[in-house]
This record gives structure tokens, C-alpha cells and sequence, in this order.
């Protein structure tokens, strides 16, 4: 769980400086991200998972933070991410061997942190 709340607090303070500098981005941000993450033909489940694989990806550990997250609190399956993890190796060669790793991580930190009301 360290790693986790050491990505949120590392970021904490700049996100709400930045969301006080530029509050309209940040708000169309959150509702395309809220549009983009709802159940659909998809789950909510397989949406977080697709978002991991890019923020493997794109190197984002804040990025990974927040997916594995979502991917615990929807219901994900640590086998569902690794395959999901498994793919970002495949599409990402060596750098996906690195951040895959950090994203399995995560995905057992969040899992870990997870209360019986979530």
C-alpha cells in the first residue's frame, strides 16, 4: 500500500492547485472520463482494464494508480490483470516488463486497501 499512497500524496496539492488555476478543464475532463468509464457493451471492469494497458503503456504510475484501483473497486480479478498486464508486455516489449510489474503492484495494494463497504 506504500507505493499507492505515496503516487496520491506525491500529487495531491499540485491536482487541486491545478484544478483551482484551470477548474472548466478539469471539470470536462472528469465528465468525458465519467462518460467514458461507464457500463456499457463493456463493463466497467474491462474499461479499467483497458485503461491499465495504456497506462502501462504510457509509463503513468499515477495513471496505474487510479486503474488498478477502478479495476479492484469493479470487481477485476488479479488473473483478469495480469492477462490484461500480459497484453502491455506483448503490444510494449521490455518497458512493459517493467511498469507491468509496478501494475500488479498496485492492483494488490488497491485490493489490499479495499474496505467491505466498496
Amino acid at each position: 500500500m506504500e507505493h499507492m499512497h505515496e503516487v496520491r500524496e506525491e500529487l495531491r496539492q499540485p491536482a487541486l492547485d491545478l484544478r483551482d488555476l484551470i477548474p472548466d478543464v478539469l471539470k470536462g475532463y472528469a465528465e468525458l472520463s465519467k462518460a467514458a468509464m461507464s457500463e456499457g457493451e463493456l463493463s466497467g471492469a474491462m474499461k479499467e482494464l483497458l485503461a491499465l494497458v495504456i497506462a502501462i503503456t504510457r509509463e503513468c504510475d499515477g495513471c496505474i494508480v487510479a486503474h488498478t484501483r477502478g479495476a479492484a473497486h469493479k470487481g477485476a480479478t488479479r488473473q483478469q490483470v495480469a492477462e490484461a498486464i500480459g497484453v502491455a508486455i506483448s503490444m510494449n516489449g521490455g518497458p512493459g516488463t517493467v511498469w507491468g510489474p509496478r501494475a500488479l503492484r498496485a492492483f494488490d495494494e488497491a485490493v489490499a486497501a479495499r474496505t467491505p463497504q466498496d
